[in-house]
Order: structure tokens, then sequence, then C-alpha cells
């Protein structure tokens, strides 16, 4: 039997979703402004941010040992290590690495306002993978939703549908980050779904949840860095008089602390709500996010552009109304094993929370 806990308030969820919108916003455009002026160093910025995230855990867990830990508002300890919770967290790590990646990839070859479109099919992905996972048929209304979205996707990233004025072809870029943003999708929505069980294997910890991930990355991507000629290009820049530093380092400082605060925030959201108001939270910053981008970067909002992002918008708009109008689930939302997530009824426990 699971202890049943209190259910997490408007205010909690609220906060909660603020603080990701916030963080992932910052993420995206510094991401961006780093990517813009060194294109070529892609994993080395990644690595450079997963790093720093590892070391400001571990800078958290020391201070907690000391001191200023009684004054700290967060608690943390460094986990033990724990081969069988390594091996049943290397799935959950897998996926985060192969969709931070894919989700790079993706920013690097689209505007900013794009991205928003090029990944537009979380939410469906997300209603599928939870669907197969737990074994639920999801709602008609669940269904027509996703397939709402769906049509916003294809109205933006397939311009030469249109026929109007700003009707066009994608590039060889646009095209790369299309693929990168469907891949980055499905991977990101398995990952979402993962991470309920995954924070069964380290106490409910979103903070170790977070460390162990931020450390498989490190080892993951440092390879990733060599493989790709990176140190070559680290050389040649660092030889070179002219070479431009400050966009990269205050950049990478900026999102490596800010990655920080996201990977907390990724964790907190999927256990106060669940992964698919966690992926509606993603829709709604994407909106904010292709308004920031108009201004920042000045990137150019097409008619089909702003179909798809009205489109999007509304599918997931109206899959919120869906979801808060059906009845409560009957199980307490402590228990992740029976939380219906896409569905409008039970399932059976199909999670072993055994590390």
């Amino acid at each position: 039997m699971h202890a049943r806990e209190p259910e997490a308030s408007q205010m909690e969820v609220a906060g909660v979703v603020i603080y990701y919108i916030v963080a992932a916003l910052v993420m995206v455009f510094v991401n961006k402004a780093v990517l813009n002026n060194t294109p070529d160093l892609p994993f080395t910025f990644l690595f450079i941010q997963v790093f720093i995230a590892v070391v400001l855990l571990r800078l958290l867990a020391w201070a907690n040992r000391t001191r200023l830990g009684r004054n700290l508002p967060v608690k943390f300890e460094l986990p033990m290590f724990n081969r069988a919770v390594v091996v049943n967290l290397f799935p959950y790590l897998t996926v985060g690495i192969t969709g931070l990646i894919f989700n790079t990839l993706c920013l690097a070859n689209v505007d900013a306002a794009f991205f928003q479109i090029a990944r537009g099919l979380l939410l469906p992905f997300t209603i599928l993978v939870s669907s197969v996972a737990n074994r639920v048929q999801p709602h008609p209304r669940v269904v027509f939703a996703a397939f709402v979205v769906t049509c916003g996707f294809l109205v933006g990233s397939a311009p030469s549908l249109y026929r109007g004025r700003y009707a066009g072809s994608l590039s060889h870029e646009s095209a790369l980050g299309l693929f990168c943003g469907c891949m980055s999708s499905f991977v990101l929505s398995v990952h979402a779904v993962l991470k309920k069980s995954a924070l069964a294997h380290v106490g409910q910890s979103a903070l170790a949840l977070s460390y162990y991930g931020n450390l498989f990355m490190s080892a993951g991507l440092f390879p990733c860095l060599i493989l790709h000629g990176e140190l070559g290009v680290l050389r040649t820049r660092y030889y070179d008089v002219d070479a431009e530093w400050r966009t990269f380092v205050v950049g990478s400082l900026v999102t490596g602390f800010f990655g920080f605060l996201l990977g907390i925030s990724h964790s907190l959201s999927i256990k106060v709500t669940s992964p698919i108001t966690h992926m509606f939270s993603s829709a709604a910053k994407g909106v904010i996010q292709t308004i920031l981008g108009m201004w920042i970067f000045s990137d150019i909002l097409t008619s089909s552009h702003l179909y798809s992002i009205s489109v999007i918008t509304g599918g997931t708009v109206y899959y919120t109304w869906v979801q808060t109008s059906k009845p409560r689930a009957r199980f307490p939302k402590s228990d992740p094993e029976k939380e219906p997530l896409v569905g409008e009824r039970g399932i059976s426990p199909v999670i072993n929370e055994k590390a």
C-alpha cells in the first residue's frame, strides 16, 4: 500500500508551471544566441551546461552539511551509488540525453519562432506514449485535441501547402531542424512518461534525479564532442586572436545555472502535476517564446506560422478543458502507478517501483 499524500494545491501547481516557463525561456534564448555565435561547438556547449549543473548540485549538498544548511530552503544529500538504481534509471537517462541532443540540433537549425512549431507534436506524442505505456485508451475528445494540434504542426511545417502571399518551401536547415524537432518531441514525450517511475527509484527526490541525469549526460556528451571534432575547433579558436569568446563563455555560465534550475523544475512539474500537464506548460511557453523571438532575434512570423501557432494553442486549450471538466480520478495522486494520464478510468499497476 502506498501512503496517501496531500494533493498539490492550485498555487503549488501554478508556481511550478511559472517557474518552469521562465527557466525554459531563458534557456531557449540564451542557447539560441550561443549556437548562432558558435555553431561548430554544440556538444562542448552542452557538456559545459550539464557539468556546471553537476557542480552546483554538489555545492548544494556540501552546503547542506555545513552550518549554512539550517538556513537553506532546499535540502539535498548526494545519493549513494547504487548499482540497482543506476540500472533502473538507465532507460530514463539514455532517453534524456538523446532528447537533449535532438532538441539542441533543432534549435540550432531553426528560428526561435519556428522552434515551437518544429516541436509541435510534443502533446500528441505524449498522449500516444502515455496511452501505450499505461494501457489506457484515450477519450475521443483527447484524440480530437491531439488531432487538432497535429494539424497545427502540419500547417506550420509544410508551408508549401499554402498558396498565399507568404508561401514557400522549407530550406535544408529548416528541414533538418524539423526532423530533429519531431525526434525531440517523441523522445521527450517518452522521457516525461518515464519520469514518474524514475522518481520512484530515487525516493521521489527531484534533486537526486537531476543529479543522476546531469552526471550521466556529462559522461555521455564528452565522447560526442571528441567524435564531432570539437577539440580541434577549440584549439583553432584558442589561437585565433580575433575569436570572440564572450557570448560563448557568458552563455555557458547562464545556461549552466538555469539548466540546473530547469532540471529541478522538470522533475517538480512531473511530480506535482502529470506528464501531459507538463507538456501543456511547454505549449504555453511556446507562444511566449514566439513573441519574444520576433522581438529579440527579429524572426519573421509568416501567415502559416501564425495559423500554426493558433491551431496548436487552440488544441492544447481544448485538451486542458477536456481534462479539467472530467470527473476526478478515484486513485490518490500520490500513487504514480494508478494515476490515469489520458483516459477517464483507472489503470492497473504497470511500473515496478523496486530499485
